[in-house]
Parts: structure tokens; C-alpha cells; sequence
């Protein structure tokens, strides 16, 4: 694992963004409000580094890995990748740009075309992007199937043949036919039985260190992501609220909502300490609360947190944290 306090150049590089979505109703399509996806997010990953995004389903975490791939148009806020500013590429420089930076989804099976053979559709990006001859396609196409541990006698097969586990495997060697630089996991371990989810993250990590890769691994498995992550990034309802590297995380959680999501984890003899049960449920993003957003679940809340929005304050270390209470005495919950 790489150092987390090492200076190192950042490959990917996060200002600002926001993800906003109009709700519109009514016959005349009339805008009624705006999902606030994602709100002002601010982070890097360094190459070669896995940051880890974690949160609740619904906190915004997968629109997130679209909107810096540009599946999504930005509403604010820049994506640089590799000091190069993408957020409003269009066109032939975003499809330039395409190779460099790709997705493993989460559930294998809708993310396959039924109709399509394994070399078919491991070659696809090969096609599309570099029209390589029919032996270095069928060469390329079997180096990546041996990458992720498929027999190259499968090459011809369909994906319905297989496995939730061998058609991760199958959408992990498309993702990686272009040698992208960069790598969104969305999820790529949700959808598949426990008893292989340990493999596809060790694949994920033995890949990480023969290409030289870099990760957004995106999950709520909170134990997953401490077996490969770095550092750990936080989310709750569209904003980042803590981050920093992996062991001070799940060491000593400075943010309320990260010390209730720890709380659940089991470790080898039971949990860690006590069970931290939240009130209410998480708020729509569509009328979310003031100051804190959470504030309404937050068993430590005190009044300026319904009338300020904690910043994402440094805290030195590499760790950041966006809450009232850090760093001062815990006034009187209320």
C-alpha cells in the first residue's frame, strides 16, 4: 500500500463539483425543484493510489465515478485528469480522452450484451479506439483474459454461460483493454455471492500493481474497502464529510456519521465498541436540510448546526473532516 502522507502528483484532481438534477412534473414539464446529487465535492487520488468512497445507497457515491468519466455533463466544478481540465470536453478531445479513464459496473450481468462472445466483447473498446489486425486483436483479447483468470477456451462463449463472478472477470478485461490510467469500481463486488467477493477484490489489487492502476473504489462494504483502499473518502447526502487515510479512519472516525457507519462493522471477536443506532431516516436530497445535512440523525447536534454548513476543515495528516465539533469541547446535544 502506498504511503498516504507522501506528497505525490495527483493523477485525478476534484474542485467544486456538483451534480444537480431537475425535477419537472405536470404536462408542461415545469421544473418543481433541483436534486442536489452531488454539492461542492473537493478531492484527489494520486497515481497508483485506491480512494475508497463509501456511504449510504442514495448518498450520491456512483453519480460521482459518472461524472468524473463524463458520463454526465457537469453542472459546476472541475475534473482534471492528469493536470488536464475534462469537465467541458465534448466531442473528439472527450473521446481522445476516453481511453485513459474507464468503469468496472456493478452488476456484470446488465452491463454485458447478451449477444455478443467474450473476445467480442472484450475487443470492443479495442475496436472503436485503435482498429488493431485480427491477430493482434485475437493476442490482446486473450493477454487480458489471462490478466483476470479466464480459460482463453471461453473466448467464444456467451456471457450467460458464466458465473456473476466470471462476468465481473469478463467486464474487468474490457475495462482494462485500453490500459486506462484510471479505474471507477462502481460497486463492482454489490452484485455478486460473498463467497467471491473476496477474489474479485484480490484481482482488483493483483491488477493494481501489474498495470499500474488507479482507483475509485466505490462500495458500501466497509471491510472491502479496508483491504485495498489508501484512504477512505465519506460521503452523506451529496457532500464529502470526512476523509483521510484508510488506517485513521477506521482507527479513530472524527465525524458522527462515520463512527455510526464503523459501528456496524463486525471484527474478529465481535464489534467495535458500541452499536451506534441512527435516528430518522437520511433526508431527499431534493429538500435537504440546513447547516449540516446531518444534523436531523446526528445524535451530537447542537444548534449552529441548523444554521451553518461546516466547512471540510484540514486537520493536518492528510485528514479532513466537516463538523462543528472537531477540534473543540462537544457542546450540549440537543
Amino acid at each position: 500500500m502506498l504511503d498516504a502522507l507522501a506528497p505525490r502528483h495527483p493523477l485525478l484532481r476534484v474542485r467544486g463539483l456538483r451534480m444537480h438534477f431537475p425535477v419537472v412534473r405536470g404536462l408542461l414539464r415545469r421544473p418543481v425543484g433541483t436534486i442536489k446529487a452531488v454539492d461542492d465535492l473537493d478531492f484527489e487520488i494520486a497515481r497508483g493510489e485506491v480512494l475508497g468512497l463509501v456511504g449510504e445507497s442514495g448518498c450520491g457515491k456512483s453519480t460521482v465515478g459518472r461524472a468524473i468519466l463524463r458520463l454526465y455533463d457537469l453542472t459546476a466544478g472541475r475534473v482534471e485528469l492528469d493536470g488536464k481540465d475534462i469537465g467541458g470536453l465534448s466531442g473528439k478531445a472527450l473521446r481522445a480522452i476516453r481511453p485513459r479513464m474507464q468503469m468496472i459496473f456493478q452488476d456484470p450481468q446488465a452491463s454485458l450484451n447478451p449477444r455478443m462472445t467474450v473476445a467480442s466483447i472484450i475487443a470492443e473498446p479495442l475496436d472503436e479506439h485503435t482498429r488493431p489486425s485480427r491477430a493482434g486483436r485475437r493476442a490482446r483479447v486473450f493477454e487480458l483474459m489471462d490478466a483476470v483468470g479466464l480459460v482463453r477456451g471461453f473466448a467464444n462463449r456467451y456471457p450467460h454461460e458464466f458465473s456473476g463472478g466470471q462476468r465481473q472477470r469478463i467486464g474487468i478485461a474490457r475495462a482494462l483493454a485500453l490500459n486506462p490510467d484510471f479505474v471507477v469500481c462502481d460497486e463492482p463486488i454489490a452484485a455478486l455471492d460473498v463467497s467471491i467477493q473476496a477474489q474479485v477484490v484480490n484481482l482488483l489489487e493483483d491488477l493494481r500493481a501489474s498495470f499500474g492502476l488507479t482507483y475509485l473504489f466505490i462500495s458500501h462494504d466497509l471491510s472491502m474497502v479496508r483491504h485495498l483502499a489508501d484512504r477512505v473518502a465519506v460521503m452523506y447526502l451529496g457532500k464529502i464529510v470526512e476523509i483521510g487515510p484508510r488506517e485513521a479512519i477506521y482507527g479513530f472516525p472524527l465525524h458522527p456519521y462515520t463512527e455510526a457507519l464503523l459501528s456496524a462493522v463486525p471484527e474478529a471477536g465481535g464489534r467495535r465498541g458500541e452499536r451506534i443506532i441512527l435516528k430518522g431516516d437520511v433526508p431527499s436530497p431534493l429538500r435537504p436540510p440546513s447547516g449540516c445535512a446531518f444534523r436531523t440523525r446526528c445524535p451530537k447536534a447542537f444548534d449552529r448546526c441548523g444554521v451553518e454548513t461546516p466547512a471540510l476543515s484540514d486537520l493536518g495528516q492528510g485528514r479532513r473532516v466537516a463538523c462543528h465539533l472537531t477540534g473543540r469541547p462537544p457542546p450540549e446535544a440537543v
